[in-house]
């Protein structure tokens, strides 16, 4: 800890998100940077606690204190190998990380200004990138190859790990792209993605095989392999099976959001199969963080409004006390494209969509819901109130999570990692259970030997 005292003098000091009216315009990423001197006074606050609730927190296990104080002390380079000693991919988790480490920071109890931790990190690796610490290595090779199939977040990192401990490692990728989750769930206002084509490159010249456009079923699993890494995710979305779901106009999700991020990769799509929010009345049906990547899009693509709704209460704003940290806080969270506009309600449940003569929706009943706390002290008992109104839509979105996938059985020789183990998770969760599940493989394969 390089100045016992910031903690005391230097405030919290975040970089922000490009003015609203100017980042609206177009899907270049929202938030800003500091300066290299205001960065350093940020690291400098952080008080290499006794107990570091940071590191307890981190899904990865990074070590903040450490880097921290590197990055205060000017010594990029340390701070880069210190991060990526825990971490494969610190410019994802840089800018899409949704920071549990922040949220059990010591200041975070005491004055609610935890250190920019996750800001830090993204600029550490932008640093590094820039003054080229990041280059390809080659590792020697043990003879044995693994197959990963699926190239989103926990892909990749089981993909890095295994190719440093020598296997010859081919990821097999059912889209056009390799990324997964990272290329086409999120927006790239969000995660630009010639920031993943960048680490894509060093991996490449590592010696990691991808192999696109290339659906493995995994009930024959392709042969050749001493062991697999199934990270297929969770393709399935969940649905609204009510009245109307066919109705032109109601789409999931990740339909608009893929749709879009291939739009602005090149790719051109027919009018009758465009999810274009232009001119039309949005409905964003679940409040979670998907559900908010969507208002994003909707307002850059010229939505007249946008509408998020939730079936479950609103939750309390700034402290809950069923979170108490250094948890998780289940508190009301406001992200950048909240701030660009929206109207948000809670406690809505969907009876029907509304469709017109041609068959496009035009509106969603919805009833106002009440939760009641269960007799048993279980989950809580949703009651329909019988409040009743219509909110009209031209164009609506089920954002209301994902089902985890149900694989089939597999050999001895597969292993699962990320969301098709676990179901919807976070991308830094992901990354770590790659990299777990890459020392399970390794632990497999050296006792065959």
């Amino acid at each position: 800890m390089g100045n016992p005292k910031a903690f005391m003098t230097v405030p919290r000091q975040e970089a922000g998100y490009r003015p609203v009216h100017e980042r609206v315009a177009d899907f270049g990423e929202v938030e800003q940077t500091l300066n290299t001197s205001e960065r350093k006074l940020q690291a400098s606050r952080c008080m290499d606690c006794g107990v570091p609730f940071c590191h307890w927190a981190c899904p990865l296990g990074n070590r903040p204190p450490e880097f921290q104080d590197a990055l205060f002390k000017g010594k990029w380079e340390e701070a880069y190998k210190i991060l990526s000693m825990t971490n494969d991919f610190p410019e994802f988790t840089g800018r899409i990380c949704p920071a549990l480490c922040e949220k059990s920071c010591v200041l975070k109890l005491s004055m609610d200004a935890p250190v920019t931790i996750r800001e830090d990190e993204a600029a550490i690796i932008e640093a590094a990138f820039r003054e080229g610490y990041v280059r390809p290595k080659q590792y020697r090779r043990n003879g044995r190859r693994v197959a990963v199939i699926g190239s989103g977040p926990a892909g990749l990192a089981a993909a890095n790990q295994l190719n440093r401990k020598g296997y010859e490692v081919t990821v097999f990728e059912k889209d056009e792209y390799v990324g997964g989750l990272l290329r086409f769930g999120i927006p790239n206002f969000k995660l630009h993605k010639p920031v993943i084509d960048r680490r894509l490159k060093i991996m490449e010249a590592e010696g990691v095989i991808f192999e696109t456009r290339v659906e493995v079923d995994l009930k024959s699993l392709p042969g050749g392999f001493d062991a697999y890494c199934v990270c297929t995710g969770t393709p399935q979305a969940r649905d609204l099976n009510i009245p109307g779901r066919d109705l032109k106009g109601v789409h999931f999700a990740l339909e608009m959001l893929s749709q879009q991020n291939r739009v602005l990769a090149g790719q051109v799509f027919a009018d009758e199969e465009r999810i274009d929010a232009k001119g039309k009345r949005v409905l964003v049906i679940g409040g979670g963080d998907t559900g908010s990547d969507c208002i994003g899009t909707s307002n850059r693509q010229g939505a007249v409004s946008v509408t998020q709704i939730e079936i479950m209460p609103k939750p309390p704003v700034g402290y809950n006390p069923a979170t108490p940290w250094p948890q998780w806080p289940v508190v009301l969270k406001t992200s950048s494209s909240h701030e660009e506009g929206c109207v948000r309600r809670w406690s809505l449940s969907s009876n029907r969509f509304i469709g017109d003569d041609e068959g496009r929706v035009r509106g969603v009943e919805v009833e106002e819901v009440e939760w009641l706390p269960s007799p048993d002290g279980g989950r809580p008992v949703m009651k329909p109130t019988g409040k009743i109104e219509v909110i009209e839509a031209d164009l609506v979105l089920l954002a209301m999570g994902f089902l985890k996938a149900e694989l089939p059985p597999l050999p001895e020789n597969a292993f699962v990692a990320g969301d098709a183990a676990t179901g919807a998770s976070l991308v830094v969760k992901c990354i770590a259970s790659g990299r777990k599940v890459a020392e399970e493989i390794d632990r497999y394969c050296l006792s065959r030997r």
